[in-house]
């Protein structure tokens, strides 16, 4: 017997929670997430559906009736589809999420993808409904980026936007190359590249808990997600002695990144946008030492790709001239920037009367859902009310009646694409 949503979300909350902080540390290839990820396979095997693994990691599991028609747990391919070898050609719908967390993340930024995706599959096997194409159920790794710095890994090397000599060469902060931790999770780095799951996902769905307080209805459906990057400024300056070293004879880059921070959020204010300097790196970070060196990284988002590019040349344009006064320099680059996506307005729309007119919202929060539209997947989103508006924090959270309207939405969604 399947576990109910309930049971699901229970076991998967006790992976990799720190008792401390009641957060998540899910990085991509930790311990950690690998658990999460074999609890997923486990859930997949036991409903008897079709699992396949991309040379990274990337996983879909697919409920294909037509190629292995009755199929339950005692008939389940899933031994020969581990190896590679798909049942069945025909590209079906996908759905899903990813199972990895920023640092002291939530429980549901990801997961209740993932867990509503699983349930909804159920929820359709037990109505009778036979899907005219495979249904599959997609776990895609290091979505959030917390471990290599780069957000929607997984995706961006699937789709191939991300090359996979670049995507192997990322360091985590330990000094650890993805290349080496793929080679301590026992995947072979040589197999990294385009994905060939990418052949068969004819359409692509997401549910995701709303991230902000714009959602007052269960269950929403998104109309876009706003343009965003994340941009590693380097302020240098000089060491020196912080009781002898006369205030104006320093040149503290510290001051330089406090100045800019407080110019990121005047800025980001101003225009509408968002602007967080949520990382930081000093040199050689003691107390009682002017600093050498700050490494701030910026998270920038905007409406459009425009107020993106005009919130950050404003951003840089302050740090610049204060860099000038402080006697120090700085110098930035883009480590990864997303244009806006528009998911396709027919396929929005569609969801949206499915769900008998939910409400349509755009979203300041980057996902595997923007990577794979701009790949030319077809895809849309469905967002669960989040009723505090917090997220990437211990303290996000959803009622579990919202998250049961979740399961019926996707559920929805799901017939009627694949009817």
């Amino acid at each position: 017997m399947t576990e109910s949503f309930e049971q699901m979300w229970v076991a998967l909350a006790a992976v990799g929670k720190d008792p401390s902080t009641g957060g998540y540390r899910r990085g991509g290839w930790t311990p950690s997430e690998r658990e999460a990820t074999h609890w997923f396979t486990d859930q997949c095997v036991s409903r008897g559906l079709t699992l396949e693994s991309d040379g990274l990691g990337n996983l879909v599991a697919w409920w294909d009736p037509a190629a292995s028609p009755g199929a339950g747990p005692e008939q389940s391919p899933a031994g020969r589809a581990l190896a590679g070898e798909a049942l069945s050609e025909v590209p079906g719908v996908v759905t899903g999420s990813h199972l990895d967390s920023v640092i002291d993340g939530g429980a549901f930024d990801g997961p209740l993808g993932v867990v509503s995706a699983l349930a909804a599959v159920d929820r359709l096997r037990a109505e009778g409904f036979v899907p005219s194409v495979p249904i599959g159920v997609g776990a895609f790794v290091e979505e959030e980026g917390s471990r290599f710095g780069m957000p929607c890994l997984g995706s961006r090397i699937a789709t191939g936007v991300l090359p996979a000599a670049k995507a192997l060469a990322l360091k985590d902060r330990t000094g650890v190359t993805l290349s080496e931790a793929l080679n301590a999770a026992g995947i072979d780095p040589a197999g990294v590249g385009p994905s060939p799951l990418m052949e068969r996902m004819g359409t692509f769905v997401e549910l995701h808990v709303e991230q902000g307080r714009a959602l007052t209805a269960p269950v929403g459906v998104a109309s876009s997600i706003w343009p965003h990057g994340r941009f590693r400024f380097t302020f240098s300056g000089e060491a020196n002695h912080a009781g002898t070293t006369l205030m104006e004879d320093r040149h503290d880059p510290m001051l330089t990144y406090a100045m800019t921070a407080l110019a990121a959020n005047k800025q980001a204010r101003l225009a509408g946008a968002r602007a967080t300097f949520g990382r930081l790196s000093v040199e050689p970070n003691g107390t009682n030492a002017v600093p050498s060196q700050v490494i701030a990284w910026l998270d920038a988002r905007a409406a459009t790709d425009d107020a993106l590019q005009s919130l950050l040349a404003a951003i840089t344009r302050q740090a610049t001239e204060r860099a000038e006064r402080d006697g120090t320099t700085v110098e930035l680059v883009a480590e990864s920037v997303s244009p806006i996506v528009d998911f396709e307005p027919g396929l929005r729309d569609r969801l949206s009367a499915v769900l008998d007119g939910a409400p349509v919202l755009p979203t300041g929060a980057g996902h595997d859902a923007g990577v794979f539209s701009d790949a030319g997947i077809p895809t849309a989103m469905l967002f669960v009310r989040n009723p505090t508006g917090v997220s990437h924090s211990p303290a996000e959270h959803a009622e579990m009646d919202d998250c049961l309207a979740g399961v019926e939405a996707l559920a929805a969604v799901l017939k009627d694409l694949a009817r």
